[in-house]
């Protein structure tokens, strides 16, 4: 028989009052039903609980292991039934949040919309800076939750991370070239072409570091902060990139197509995710947006 709910409350009165009878005077039932709750309890666990004697019961070593687990078992019950009815709509306060320009453009609009539509009332504050800058920010204190290229995290030892988003990296060239008629792409076929590399999250490094482990010198032609800027440069025949999935769209703003190519060689993906100070206490409105991200996470994995 699976431990229920109600055998695991008349465990804990009987724990407190030290007796069955004891129990039933608080607990307002039979003493019939608390004994066969607790010789229940005592089967499915298959230890027991406790010792019986003329005056009472007293809680064995197994009996005293159990009681602690079903404190906090009845403590989660509590604060999910509080937490239920708590309505989202009504719930208040601040959450402050810190972006790279990059997250900001691509990804935290739809997490914010998400969470605005769920918590209305709370008020929401978006720092957008690097992501050194972000992370001090959160180790001091002073932000609630960043959401930022957790791939590329420092400060490890002092920020807990949760991925949301893992992106591959591909090679984008425009229509027409050569390397379009191959299945994949290895760096020492395109070693010769130009590179066009975007200076937001460290994703240039990606690239450069690529033609480097072949012992190969990368000819990066136009650096942008850009994004749009980098698929209009791809498009026209500037030079190749290498760039995540995340920031691929077939047409650039000017209409010009851009295509997609594998790349032989295995590099590291992207990964977007949640970032908070490790060991602090997370505010009420940064759990809300921590589990409104998770959800939102899972519906568009």
């Amino acid at each position: 028989m699976a431990i229920t709910l109600k055998n695991v409350r008349y465990f804990v009165a009987v724990a407190e009052a030290e007796s069955i009878s004891g129990a039933v005077q608080d607990l307002n039932i039979s003493q019939s039903v608390v004994t066969e709750a607790i010789k229940s309890l005592e089967e499915d666990l298959g230890a027991q609980l406790f010792q019986r004697h003329a005056r009472g019961m007293t809680l064995t070593h197994a009996g005293y292991q159990f009681l602690r687990h079903a404190h906090q078992i009845l403590a989660s019950v509590r604060n999910a039934r509080e937490a239920m009815r708590a309505r989202p709509d009504t719930v208040t306060g601040q959450l402050n949040i810190g972006v790279t320009s990059l997250v900001c453009g691509y990804f935290l609009p739809y997490l914010l919309d998400r969470f605005r539509n769920t918590f209305p009332l709370v008020d929401v504050r978006v720092v957008e800076d690097q992501r050194e800058y972000i992370e001090h920010l959160l180790v001091n204190g002073e932000l609630d939750v960043g959401v930022l290229i957790v791939s590329n995290l420092e400060n490890r030892q002092a920020l807990e991370s949760e991925a949301l988003l893992e992106s591959a990296y591909r090679l984008w060239l425009p229509v027409n070239h050569p390397l379009l008629e191959l299945g994949a792409v290895a760096v020492d076929e395109m070693s010769d072409q130009a590179l066009v590399t975007l200076k937001l999250d460290e994703l240039e490094d990606v690239a450069t570091t690529l033609w480097r482990r072949q012992g190969l010198k990368p000819s990066v032609a136009v650096r942008t902060s850009s994004v749009e800027g980098l698929r209009s440069l791809v498009a026209t025949g500037a030079g190749l990139a290498v760039m995540p999935d995340l920031l691929y769209r077939p047409w650039s703003l000017d209409g010009d197509r851009l295509e997609v190519r594998q790349l032989m060689e295995k590099t590291p993906s992207l990964q977007v995710g949640l970032v908070w100070r490790r060991g602090a206490r997370v505010a009420e409105t940064a759990q809300n947006f921590l589990t409104v991200a998770r959800e939102y996470s899972r519906s568009h994995g």
